[in-house]
C-alpha cells in the first residue's frame, strides 16, 4: 500500500464518499467478522499449529493497515468544491473530451484525485500522463501526451462540469 506523506490528498465528493463509505464497512462490518473467525480459531485449541488462527490474523493486521490508510487518507483531504472548479480550464472534477489527431477517435475523461484513479472506467488522476498533460489546457488547445514508445496527438474538445 501506498505511503501517505504529510501533503493534503485532492478528492472529488465522489472520491471522498467511497473513501468514508468503505471506512465505515470496515469498521462496522468487517472487523466483527475477522473477530468472529479469530475466536472461532482460537476455539479448536493449540494456536501454535493452526492454520486457521494464522490466516485470521493475517486477515486483521491486513483489515487493521486499510483502516488506518483510510483514516489518514480522510483526515488528509481536501474536496474539491463545486463553486472551486472553473470550466474552461481542465482541473480536477472536469470531465474533459479529447480528440485524437491521428485517429479522430474521441474519448472523454474525468479528471480525479490520485487515489481516486479509474483508467477502464475513464477517470484519470492529474499524475497520469494523459491528465498531467492536458492539466491547465482549454477548448481547443493542442496537447502532446508522452506515453510509453509514443506521442499521442490531442486536441480539447469539450470541458465540461
Amino acid at each position: 500500500m501506498a505511503e501517505i506523506m504529510n501533503e493534503e490528498i485532492i478528492l472529488t465528493q465522489e472520491g471522498y464518499d467511497k473513501i468514508v463509505a468503505e471506512h465505515e464497512e470496515l469498521t462496522s462490518v468487517r472487523r466483527a467478522e475477522v473477530s468472529a473467525r479469530l475466536k472461532e480459531a482460537i476455539s479448536y485449541g493449540d494456536i501454535s499449529e493452526n492454520a486457521e488462527y494464522d490466516a485470521a490474523k493475517n486477515e486483521q493486521a491486513e483489515l487493521e493497515e486499510r483502516i488506518v490508510y483510510l483514516e489518514n487518507m480522510i483526515r488528509k483531504a481536501r474536496i474539491v468544491q463545486e463553486d472551486e472548479v472553473k470550466g474552461d480550464v481542465v482541473g480536477i472534477g472536469l470531465r474533459v473530451t479529447v480528440e485524437d489527431l491521428d485517429t479522430g477517435d474521441r474519448e472523454t475523461y474525468s479528471i480525479v484525485g490520485a487515489t481516486e484513479s479509474d483508467p477502464f472506467n475513464g477517470k484519470i488522476t492529474t499524475e497520469s500522463a494523459v491528465g498531467k498533460a492536458l492539466l491547465g489546457h482549454k477548448t481547443g488547445d493542442e496537447v502532446a501526451v508522452e506515453v510509453p514508445g509514443d506521442v499521442i496527438n490531442y486536441r480539447i474538445v469539450e470541458i465540461a462540469k
